[in-house]
């Protein structure tokens, strides 16, 4: 959960997936789209795809208990270098590295890195060096690993390195030579792609017509008011004449690599209980209660678009 998203958002989802799947034994039984809804809000949904099928991994090939060596971590869905490190120094006291966005800018600025930290030299100049360090270090390997990040999330910032109280500040390569503050070197991020997509919210008081995507796609396997480029091939399929929608507001939603513009148009939720597909990303479509948007799996920008669509709801009654 904490891959990629802050530490202050991550506690009450954390809390709360715990209370609901204790053991690695729940995770793996129970339904994928379960897991969606616990993880709604927090982004990054093959996170939470992926931690389940580890879960069933687990289950399914080491009796239920998490390995312990790196290599056997790495073989799990999802688990990569990062993760397989922190598990195995954490919890099992092996010692592996573990290089996070944090110990890559405390490590970068430590020995003076200046290798680009996005490309394949600086990556590997970086986990060598914390690979070397840890091997000299004589204190607990999760504790260590656990300093490091917490160094960098805490006192060396990237925008003010907080070097006055540093405690490692006397060893700085980076700082004697006077460029803490513009390393690491990082190359250009990708420009965002803009997409332009118009939801249709039908909708009353109580009710909302929602879609699910398919598995594989974006936001595949959450639920959504009907979303599409064209405005008129969506309400054909969902047979709604588009001179009864009316424009609620627009959304802009930020992805990884994409820039989302969502214009947002309202319409009257009619009596009908059977709506065919509103395209052949949607694998589902049901009307919905509003009260039980919590207990299915839906992202962020579900929430943002039926924001926009409820400032209008007055005008539907």
């Amino acid at each position: 959960m904490l891959q990629q998203t802050r530490v202050d958002t991550v506690i009450p989802y954390y809390e709360r997936f715990l209370k609901a799947l204790p053991t690695v034994a729940a995770l793996a039984e129970t339904r994928e789209e379960d897991v969606l809804a616990l993880w709604s809000g927090l982004g990054y949904y093959r996170r939470a795809r992926m931690l389940h099928a580890a879960a069933r991994e687990v289950v399914a090939a080491h009796g239920g208990a998490i390995p312990s060596n790196p290599a056997d971590l790495r073989r799990l869905a999802g688990v990569g270098a990062y993760t397989a490190g922190a598990v195995a120094s954490i919890a099992f006291g092996r010692r592996e590295p573990v290089v996070d966005g944090n110990v890559e800018r405390v490590l970068s600025r430590l020995c003076a890195i200046e290798d680009d930290v996005r490309r394949k030299v600086g990556k590997t100049h970086i986990w060598s060096v914390a690979r070397d360090l840890l091997a000299d270090e004589r204190s607990d390997p999760g504790d260590w690993n656990q300093a490091l990040m917490e160094l960098g999330a805490t006192i060396c910032l990237p925008r003010s390195p907080g070097c006055g109280v540093c405690p490692v500040a006397g060893a700085c390569r980076a700082r004697a030579r006077g460029i803490a503050e513009r390393l690491p070197t990082t190359g250009p991020k990708p420009r965002l792609s803009a997409v332009k997509l118009t939801s249709i919210v039908l909708a009353s008081p109580t009710r909302v017509l929602l879609a699910r995507r398919r598995k594989n796609l974006l936001f595949g396997g959450l639920w959504e008011p009907p979303c599409a480029e064209t405005l008129d091939v969506l309400a054909g399929r969902l047979r709604v004449d588009p001179s009864n929608l009316r424009e609620a507001g627009r959304i802009v939603h930020i992805l990884s690599h994409r820039k989302l513009e969502v214009r947002v148009v309202l319409g009257r939720l009619s009596r009908r209980t059977r709506f065919a597909l509103p395209s052949p990303e949607y694998d589902a479509v049901d009307v919905v209660p509003m009260a039980r948007l919590d207990t299915l799996a839906h992202a962020t920008l579900t929430r943002k678009i039926l924001a926009v669509a409820n400032a209008g709801l007055g005008g539907l009654r």
